[in-house]
């Protein structure tokens, strides 16, 4: 009775919003066709047929056809077939799911990869999706029907109560049809597609010419020195505290960060090195003669892009009544948690006691009072002895080129505890590629083709950001490998959500220096790694709550003018700082937690970065003392279940921060004395 009450609910959705008509739900008795479908099927195949019938029927049109007769003709009722046709659909899946996204990546490497100025045809190229049609192909030759039908899908409250009971062949069941529980024409992912790739390439070509920027007439930076906003900036600043005369440029750093949240900031300066620029006047000025020059404001344009990529999204609302906001679809099925169990996860970070007195320890350590900026401290880091120069020529010796860097993946990885042979088999199966943007990892979907680590390399060779950011990607890289190759069943593929293998990534990343033979762990290099882990995931957790926060206020303003956007994010940024950070600081009505780049292109992307620092210290603190090479394959071969199940599985506990707040607790006692 329940599932009939639900799919009647369904059905008043769809045909609210004009996906069907009124005729099509009066032609069906969904009920009746339960009752006569369980006198022709085993009792055992009851739940399944039930649940597939309420999953198609709210899909099914009459240019489908008859309901009926297509239940009858498809529902399969014995297991031996229905094992054999999970196996073909498996199979073809993989070949379709990895050629479209092979196609994908060749035609827009022009766009993500420094291979060249693009050309005007690679931004068309760029906003092709050769997969976008492949749903409503699926919904017309009846596959997504079948499959829906025979292999139905779960949402996240009903994976929660099942799960426990489900083995992996049931798991795998579970999720082959998941692609296809909801029916998105192919105009509106045509059209999605359009408006990321637009809206990357805005993010992607936001560079700061930072030899241009001056300070009382002084330049305070390399003139060669080119960075992406905010990636490259936050790490510049970071890389400051090094320095013994770092703060100046640190400060110049956050006064254009300012400049950029607020709009400000000149569009003659972005991407564009033939003007001066002082960020504290917001005056430019010719290279030539020095005079002051007229220009235009960014202004709202940074909130207009965040503006089109909501409006794409809710496109996908109307056709997708079990999941009808992008907010619900980001947490309950691409996260798998409740949002409200993230935001109390972060809020928990937020509001820990520990905070203050690790911010106490940072003021002596710095001989200073706390600065805005400083929630970017990077003083905990082991490389902290190191300046960046230094460091830029140790990789730079090593690493001269891209090449260098593929050649040595396979050393990198027996480095880190992964055998001589895993490590091969990894390193064949990772591709390396000059990045356009700050860097990323593109998996593959099929077992012939491989991942992809972009990272950006200057002509003169890597430079230490460009290792780290490498670091990171092969951590990503390795998850993906692991979860597409070692997996059991190919609909399992990957990991619970983007947080778990951001903590694959964060863990890489913070051996870098070990890789690089200046870092050898002790105690007290392992409390300062704790300190600095937990002051990350302070700052990232704040700056996810914005984003969490903007994107339910879109959704309450949906009409609201890029003007109207760009103030409500800067309130929000403003009142989660002076909630969480405002006590600490001692300094009120900051911006600079609307400074990330994801919140504009990535779509509620933020919260699995502070998501992935608590699964990496779960993990980690599982892993003290053991094999990480051996544990990370272990665990990655768990693939695309619930997250709480998975870390169970990995660690024997669900995912929680209360490990990470009581080591840093211990930590900063014992780094006091």
């Amino acid at each position: 009775m329940k599932n009939i009450l639900f799919v009647i609910s369904l059905c008043l959705f769809l045909l609210i919003g004009g996906s069907m008509s009124a005729k099509d739900i009066d032609n069906r008795d969904i009920s009746k066709l339960i009752e006569e479908m369980k006198k022709e099927v085993p009792e055992s195949e009851y739940g399944r047929l039930e649940r597939g019938i309420t999953l198609i029927a709210p899909l099914f049109t009459s240019e489908d056809g008859d309901l009926k007769a297509f239940v009858r003709e498809n529902f399969i009722k014995d297991r031996e077939t229905l094992d054999k046709t999970f196996d073909r659909f498996v199979q073809n899946m993989e070949v379709l799911n990895g050629s479209m996204l092979l196609i994908s990546r060749e035609i827009a490497k022009p766009l993500q990869l420094d291979i060249g100025e693009p050309l005007r045809i690679d931004y068309i190229f760029g906003e092709y999706n050769p997969a976008a049609h492949i749903i409503d192909d699926f919904f017309r030759n009846r596959l997504a029907f079948i499959m829906l039908l025979n292999f139905p899908s779960y949402e996240l409250q009903d994976k929660i109560s099942l799960s426990g009971k489900w083995d992996r062949k049931q798991w795998a069941y579970a999720k082959l049809s998941e692609p296809f529980r909801d029916r998105i024409p192919s105009e509106v992912n045509q059209k999605i597609n359009e408006v990321f790739t637009r809206v990357d390439n805005y993010i992607s070509e936001y560079n700061i010419y930072m030899g241009n920027l001056r300070e009382n007439g002084k330049a305070l930076f390399p003139q060669d020195l080119k960075l992406i906003s905010h990636w490259g900036l936050r790490d510049e600043l970071k890389a400051q505290y090094a320095k013994p005369d770092g703060l100046k440029r640190q400060e110049m750093i956050y006064q254009l960060m300012k400049r950029i949240i607020e709009g400000s900031i000149p569009r003659e300066i972005i991407n564009n090195d033939k003007y001066i620029y002082n960020p504290f006047e917001n005056k430019i000025y010719t290279a030539e003669k020095n005079e002051v020059v007229s220009f235009k404001e960014e202004d709202s344009l940074r909130y207009e892009n965040l503006k089109k990529v909501f409006d794409a999204e809710r496109m996908v609302d109307r056709y997708t009544p079990l999941a009808n906001t992008h907010i619900a679809r980001r947490f309950n099925r691409d996260r798998q948690i409740p949002e409200e169990k993230v935001e109390g996860l972060l809020t928990s970070i937020l509001n820990s006691d520990v905070r203050k007195d690790i911010a106490k320890l940072i003021e002596k350590r710095l001989g200073r009072k706390l600065r805005p900026f400083d929630i970017w401290y990077a003083g905990f880091k082991p490389n902290a002895k190191y300046n960046e120069e230094e460091l830029d020529k140790i990789v730079k010796s090593k690493y001269p080129n891209l090449e260098a860097f593929k050649k040595d993946i396979p050393n990198i990885l027996t480095k880190l505890g992964f055998s001589k042979e895993t490590a091969e088999f990894l390193a064949s199966h990772i591709e390396v590629d000059p990045a356009r943007g700050a860097g990323h990892a593109m998996g593959a979907e099929m077992k012939t083709d491989k991942a992809h680590l972009r990272t950006r390399v200057p002509k003169e060779g890597m430079n230490y950001k460009g290792f780290n950011i490498a670091m990171h990607e092969l951590g990503h890289c390795v998850e993906q490998v692991f979860t597409l190759n070692r997996i059991d069943y190919y609909p399992l593929r990957g990991v619970p959500n983007t947080a778990f293998t951001e903590s694959f990534a964060f863990m890489f990343q913070s051996r870098d220096l070990f890789v690089l033979g200046l870092y050898t762990p002790d105690e007290e290099s392992e409390n300062l790694k704790v300190l600095e882990k937990f002051w990350a995931t302070y700052e990232i957790a704040g700056v996810s709550l914005v984003d969490m926060y903007v994107w339910r206020w879109m959704y309450k303003n949906p009409n609201a003018t890029p003007q109207e956007l760009k103030k409500a994010v800067i309130d929000i940024a403003k009142d989660v700082w002076n909630k969480y950070y405002a006590p600490i600081f001692k300094s009120k009505d900051e911006p600079i937690l609307a400074i990330y780049s994801h919140m504009i292109d990535a779509a509620l992307y933020l919260p699995d970065y502070p998501l992935g620092h608590i699964i990496d210290f779960q993990i980690e603190s599982y892993i003290k003392g053991k094999n990480l090479g051996v544990e990370m394959e272990r665990m990655c071969k768990s693939g695309s279940i619930l997250p709480d199940l998975w870390m169970k599985n990995a660690t024997g506990e669900e995912v929680s921060t209360k490990p990470f707040i009581e080591a840093a607790k211990r930590a900063v006692g014992k780094v006091k004395k």
